[in-house]
């Protein structure tokens, strides 16, 4: 019999950029106020659920998110740099329209197949998706049988959804539009490889508003 590794995967909490549809990639933004109560928020649902391990991407807005859920655990986050976010060249820092209005046919390229088209500098969509797809299979045969929390980012994690369910990553943007803060995404991993979507984006509490 198989043995799989629950993965609940959920992105960082709210930055100033992310408020701001600005893309931030490798630079090392901070949390908003509100990403602080997002990541307390992940911190509630973790004494709830009790996953068996946590693991970050090295940018400091992941490790801030996971340390409620680590103190209410009782459990030290480990880091993996292959979990970082993707690097999106000269956009960092920048909306997608601040980007089209400069250089128009570029973004329309993007949009059109932000795989074949990435935006000028950036790391390649196709590697990102390799490195990260890599990294939830170490994750995963570390803790068979178990489950991890996993906080990362949303541009990997939508291309590494593809990669393991078999969706080409050119339609990564279409297919899930945007990972929400905080929300869970539960993926099972089994050791023959295979990968079972088993929800998308639930938040981790009830909407306050």
């Amino acid at each position: 019999m198989t043995t799989g590794t629950t993965l609940l995967l959920t992105r960082h909490g709210q930055t100033i950029w992310h408020a701001e549809n600005r893309y931030a990639g490798v630079s090392d933004i901070g949390l908003t106020d509100e990403g602080r109560e997002q990541a307390e928020a992940l911190g509630r649902w973790a004494t709830t659920h009790r996953p068996d391990a946590i693991w970050t991407s090295n940018l400091s807005r992941a490790i801030a998110t996971a340390e409620p859920a680590a103190r209410a655990l009782g459990r030290e986050p480990h880091r993996e740099p292959d979990l970082r976010e993707c690097d999106f060249g000269v956009v960092e820092g920048r909306t997608l329209n601040e980007f089209a209005a400069e250089v128009p046919d570029a973004a329309e390229a993007f949009r059109a197949d932000p795989v074949t088209y990435p935006f000028p500098g950036a790391e390649d969509p196709t590697a990102a998706a390799a490195r990260g797809t890599a990294a939830l299979r170490r994750i995963a045969a570390a803790h068979p049988g178990e489950r991890v929390l996993v906080v990362a980012h949303n541009t990997l994690l939508r291309l590494v959804l593809c990669t393991l369910l078999g969706i080409p990553l050119a339609e990564y943007r279409r297919v899930f539009p945007r990972l929400r803060n905080a929300a869970i995404t539960e993926l099972r991993l089994d050791k023959d490889g295979s990968a079972a979507l088993l929800s998308l984006n639930v938040p981790c509490e009830p909407d306050r508003s």
